[in-house]
């Protein structure tokens, strides 16, 4: 059965490492208990820079433990539920085979995939400061194709770790979060199939139409 593994959220951090990106909310620490989905995200989690992440497009990330399994073999050693910043760990469903647009009944709430996540030097940065091998991470986490998706929040509500993950619609055009991922990286002659998607996040929307 798909179900939420665990709930991650985290607050600005603007000393140290962090300074070097001025500030991040990269750092995840797990939540115990119920905690309420909103519209901007999970209560408790705030990002550092609102101009680039956040939102109502980019509302929660998930990112799926067997992805978590296999970056722990290439890495050599295990990856802990939220080191790569998500909000929502998952088990039982392929997050990056699923489609965008797709809607999936968590606890009280309504979830639908609205974008993907692209790899940064924040990130790099972080797998760094923890002990993993970050060389050239951007690049390998891009050829990986497994990202993760943003969610946006339909209707809000408690969520909590344990709660199933049911997929409540999927829409007919058929375009994964993988796909989006590499029309938006590695293929981007792919870009203009995004703009079947109905209720294609508007930032994704101007960004196919400037660069296609």
């Amino acid at each position: 059965m798909a179900r939420l593994l665990s709930i991650h959220v985290g607050q600005p951090e603007r000393d140290g490492w962090a300074a070097d990106f001025d500030g991040t909310s990269i750092r995840k620490r797990p939540v115990h208990g119920p905690v309420r989905a909103t519209s901007y995200g999970l209560e408790g989690d705030r990002v550092a820079h609102p101009e680039v992440h956040g939102g109502r497009d980019m509302a929660v990330y998930a990112f799926a433990r067997e992805d978590y399994d296999d970056w722990s073999r290439e890495l050599g050693r295990e990856v802990p539920d939220g080191m790569f910043g998500e909000n929502l760990t998952t088990e039982g469903i392929d997050v990056n085979e699923a489609l965008v647009g797709e809607q999936w009944r968590i606890g009280e709430a309504l979830l639908e995939i609205a974008k993907v996540r692209i790899p940064c030097n924040t990130f790099k940065g972080w797998l760094g400061e923890s002990g993993f091998d970050n060389t050239a991470w951007v690049k390998r986490f891009t050829q990986a194709n497994r990202p993760g998706p943003y969610l946006r929040v339909l209707e809000e509500g408690g969520i909590q770790a344990g709660d199933a993950i049911e997929v409540v619609r999927r829409p007919a055009h058929g375009i994964t979060v993988s796909f989006m991922f590499r029309a938006l990286t590695t293929e981007r002659e792919l870009m203009p199939e995004l703009l079947r998607i109905d209720g294609l996040a508007e930032s994704v929307r101007q960004y196919v139409l400037r660069h296609s």
